[in-house]
């Protein structure tokens, strides 16, 4: 039987982590792996033997002596803002807050005024500059929230900022649309107003446009209610807007009952959320994301409570929380941080990262795993194994990035070409 002509051949992997859903992440590692792909899509996958009896391609990937997981899935990131926050790490370490310098007009009010001012050219150049780091690192897809505009006008252009980027890197970007991210200086003393401006004015403008596939809210002490929260993603649900939640970064004030009420895609931070709360919400199908580069940046005295999960078997996701205040761009530190801080295995800590972060975004039909049908989305690291991540703190130890079947990232160097769908 002839072999059939595929667009590439990787082969001799040390070790594949597919993580197929069907299988626990340690019993889904295929050594001496391969993958054929044809036309930006996973064909099949196996040994390397099996596969080179019945593919054959003019493009061949030899990685022996190398690891191979499917593209890293960054799930909460605040991709798009302008301006910088630097000056904040002196005033954390003086002993302030996180809410003692939003209310000195710093965090997100001074990101905000600079956004304000920035012009949606200006925002996608620096969201390549962005997206090009997380690349190298081995980020393959990325959520953008908005939620430094705070007006009709501000929002909408941060999200058409993401819609360009989308068109114009190699990284797939998930819009998420997060006008309740604080309260703006015009609506200081009229917060249910700013509420009633954002479910009646920027959701539907926002759905209108096709401008975001998720509606999100911080609620928390300091920030948004309990109540005011559920009137603006019930809003957004009306409007087609996947319910998605800030929870308990700081307090908690039941935002994790409103995310299994609301029956919400993802509830990101959970810091203060007890064993039960995160227990149920996983239950409830609700995804905990924990954001450990946010408790080590924002000097938080506590790290989320992955142990409970693990322990019971439920599953979370983990991302990077990339903003003007948590300015990490690589996975691999925050894979790091969820194994030493967390007491997360190295293959639980993947895994987060992979299949259950495209569960986040409602992806895991297209990425988060390597298995036939769904998109060529591979990172390949220079170790043999996959517990050697984290013997290398602080290096980034990717070879080569795939994006739907195109070497996009290869040595340090991104080439930015946009690969084939």
């Amino acid at each position: 039987m002839p072999k059939r002509q595929v667009d590439m051949l990787l082969k001799n992997a040390s070790q594949l982590l597919t993580f197929s859903e069907q299988l626990h992440p340690e019993k889904s590692i295929i050594s001496d792996g391969a993958i054929a792909v044809d036309h930006g899509r996973i064909v099949d996958i196996g040994k390397t033997g099996e596969l080179e009896s019945r593919f054959e391609s003019d493009e061949t990937l030899d990685v022996t002596g190398k690891i191979v997981t499917p593209g890293l899935i960054d799930c909460h990131t605040h991709l798009i803002f302008a301006g910088s926050r630097e000056q904040e790490l002196d005033m954390r370490l003086s002993g302030m807050s996180y809410m003692d310098i939003l209310r000195s007009g710093g965090g997100i009010l001074k990101t905000m005024y600079a956004t304000r001012e920035a012009s949606k050219e200006k925002l996608v150049e620096e969201g390549k500059k962005v997206l090009d780091s997380m690349m190298l690192n081995g980020t393959t897809t990325v959520e953008a929230k908005s939620g430094y505009g705070l007006t009709v006008e501000h929002e909408t252009k941060m999200l058409l900022a993401a819609k360009d980027l989308s068109k114009q890197h190699p990284l797939d970007i998930v819009p998420t649309f997060l006008g309740a991210h604080a309260f703006p200086p015009e609506y200081k003393d009229a917060p249910d107003e700013y509420v009633r401006v954002v479910a009646t004015q920027m959701i539907p403008q926002i759905a209108r446009e096709g401008l975001a596939e998720f509606c999100d809210v911080f609620c928390d002490k300091g920030a948004f209610s309990v109540e005011q929260a559920r009137n603006i993603l019930v809003a957004g649900i009306e409007q087609g807007l996947r319910p998605k939640i800030h929870v308990d970064e700081f307090a908690n004030i039941g935002g994790a009952k409103l995310a299994i009420e609301l029956q919400a895609v993802s509830a990101e931070h959970l810091l203060h959320s007890s064993s039960d709360d995160l227990t149920q919400l996983s239950r409830a199908g609700v995804i905990p994301v924990f954001l450990p580069a946010a408790s080590l940046t924002l000097m938080e005295d506590r790290f989320a409570d992955a142990v409970t999960l693990l322990k019971n078997g439920l599953p979370f996701a983990l991302a990077s929380d990339f903003n003007p205040s948590c300015p990490t761009k690589s996975l691999q530190f925050v894979l790091a941080l969820s194994c030493y801080c967390m007491k997360t295995p190295i293959i639980e800590a993947l895994r987060a990262l992979t299949l259950t972060a495209a569960k986040a975004l409602r992806k895991s039909h297209d990425v988060g795993s390597l298995e036939p049908g769904k998109k060529a989305d591979l990172v390949i690291f220079d170790v043999a194994d996959y517990r050697f991540l984290l013997q290398h703190l602080g290096v980034n130890l990717v070879s080569k990035v795939v994006k739907r079947g195109v070497v996009v990232a290869e040595e340090g160097r991104a080439t930015r070409a946009k690969s084939a769908d």
